[in-house]
Order: structure tokens, then C-alpha cells, then sequence
């Protein structure tokens, strides 16, 4: 399984991970990080196939894929 790692103080909660991510994997934690946004976590880890478009798609480079 893929490991992902998400900076939570880079995210600024545009969601464009959790949009495009093809697996539906992510969705936005109900927690803020220090600046009020919410970011993502994942609500389903054993679906990410790794295929990093969450973190093409993050204009912070928030996320990291590791496979």
C-alpha cells in the first residue's frame, strides 16, 4: 500500500485532492490546522493505489506519495 503524507500546515483546503482523486480515498478532516483551514485525510487508505494525482493537483505541495 502507498504511503502518503500530508503537510497540514502547507494546506490551504482548495480540496483540488480530494476532487480529483480517482479512488475517492481523501476527504477534508474536520480539524483546522494553524492557519483555519481544514485539510485532507484519508477516509479510505486501503483504496489509494498511489497514482499521485493529489499531489499533481495540490497547487501547496501538500501531499507526498511514496509507493
Amino acid at each position: 500500500m502507498p504511503d502518503v503524507k500530508v503537510n497540514k500546515e502547507r494546506c490551504k483546503g482548495c480540496e483540488l485532492c480530494i476532487v480529483f482523486c480517482p479512488k475517492h480515498s481523501l476527504e477534508l478532516s474536520a480539524k483546522f490546522n494553524s492557519k483555519g483551514y481544514h485539510y485532507p485525510e484519508f477516509s479510505h487508505p486501503d483504496t489509494c493505489t498511489g497514482c499521485a494525482i493529489c499531489g499533481r493537483m495540490c497547487p501547496e505541495v501538500a501531499l507526498e506519495i511514496y509507493k
